[in-house]
């Protein structure tokens, strides 16, 4: 139905030229073909730095070839190719372009046209690797079929709750051996001078197994 509007067409094209100026890219033809646009300096900085603009691409990427616009992907992929890996003006999105963008292309000799190139400018070469991003197994591990890339730094939300892990264990509340003893002393009447205490030796008696069982872990910690 998509395909037989021409009205929606027109909707979705005007909608993926705004999304690629935004990118600092322009759309050339109704073939798919892109450059860079007039402003592609202030935002190819801004895209480098915005990592979660990535997921977006990708996304737009597998709309393009749901709604019959295969042929836009390569393209579109060979620019951000070129930039990261060639003109080093994108290099923070090496691992998104050959991790992701290159693996939502179908056409399989397309796909092995553009990684060549990217094997050809990549560096280290001796580093790179041909296949599809790697997956986890049954066990968790890594399977085969890396591209041999870095995988991105933590995101902020993963740093907050490693921040958060820290301050809880740092509020715990550590009790001395010789604090641990002095407490045994008053219940037991060892220190002279004081009144006997055996009265509320039942009331302490809880606070002291509390008391002695963070001993205990904070000596074998």
């Amino acid at each position: 139905e998509f395909q037989s509007t021409r009205e929606a067409k027109r909707r979705f094209l005007a909608a993926y030229s705004v999304m690629l100026d935004f990118y600092g890219i322009k759309l050339l033809d109704k073939s798919g073909n892109v450059a860079r646009a007039p402003n592609w300096q202030e935002r190819f900085q801004h895209l480098n730095e915005s990592h979660h603009n990535y997921l977006r691409i990708t996304r737009i990427l597998k709309s393009l070839g749901e709604l019959g616009y295969e042929a836009f992907k390569a393209p579109l992929v060979r620019l951000f190719l070129e930039e990261s890996l060639c003109n080093s003006t994108l290099p923070n999105m090496q691992h998104s372009v050959l991790e992701y963008f290159v693996y939502t292309i179908r056409l399989p000799s397309t796909r092995r046209r553009l990684l060549r190139f990217a094997r050809q400018h990549y560096r280290p070469a001796h580093a790179f690797l041909w296949g599809p991003p790697p997956k986890k197994g049954a066990g968790g591990s890594i399977g085969a079929g890396s591209s041999g890339i870095r995988a991105p730094a933590p995101t902020p939300e993963q740093h907050r709750r490693v921040e958060e892990n820290t301050a809880s264990a740092s509020s715990r509340i550590n009790v001395s051996s010789h604090d641990a003893i002095l407490c045994q002393d008053l219940v037991g009447g060892g220190i002279k001078g004081l009144p006997d205490l055996s009265s509320y030796e039942a009331e302490l008696q809880e606070p002291l197994m509390l008391i002695s069982g963070r001993r205990e872990r904070s000596e074998f910690s």
